[in-house]
């Protein structure tokens, strides 16, 4: 027996257990946030669902989802959608874990679902609260820039609202506030 099979538990035989069916991109995620938003419409759920997921894919940009950004994720579930503190607490949580687990492998697909279900203006908002998260350390890196940027895109934004909404973050950008210490105090 080689160290390769005892490694693996030895098998002699030389048949192959069955692959679990893959994941089918939104429904699985948005599935199991829905079910935890089970108090909502089907509709108003689903859109709950796919804007936490989006919101932990501009949290994990820089490939980690510090407190910071959970207790923002939180705080705009409560504020903005109106779920209940504990509800929001666990929709985030979920939300992260599974951004975290699969990630990019379905993001898009979810951000789709937003875009397909949301108006204009709710997009346009989803876009700002990931400018948000982003920034949510003090500063917002290359990588979530580039990431938010491309989630403008994917929910449909117009190029010219991305490029306003990106301008209210503008002094949370890195090579901004790079730029600014690199210049001194006296800022010339």
């Amino acid at each position: 027996m080689s160290m390769f099979d005892r490694f693996l538990g030895g098998s002699k035989s030389k048949e192959v257990a069955p692959r679990p069916p893959a994941a089918t991109g939104e429904t699985e995620t948005v599935r199991r946030l829905v079910a935890e938003l089970d108090s909502l419409p089907p509709e108003r759920a689903r859109l709950v669902a796919s804007a936490a997921a989006t919101l932990a894919r501009a949290a994990n940009a820089d490939l980690n989802i510090g407190p910071e950004e959970t207790a923002l994720i939180e705080q705009l579930l409560v504020e903005r959608i109106g779920l209940p503190e504990a509800q929001a607490v666990m929709v985030a949580e979920m939300a992260k874990l599974q951004e975290t687990a699969i990630g990019g492998a379905e993001g898009y697909t979810i951000t789709r679902g937003f875009r397909e279900e949301a108006t204009y203006e709710q997009r346009v908002n989803l876009l700002r609260a990931c400018y948000a998260i982003g920034a949510a350390d003090g500063s917002i890196s290359a990588d979530e820039n580039a990431t938010v940027n491309q989630l403008g895109r994917e929910l449909d934004v117009a190029p010219e609202d991305i490029a306003i909404i990106r301008g209210e973050f503008h002094e949370q950008m890195s090579v901004v506030q790079a730029l600014r210490r690199a210049s001194g105090p006296s800022g010339s």
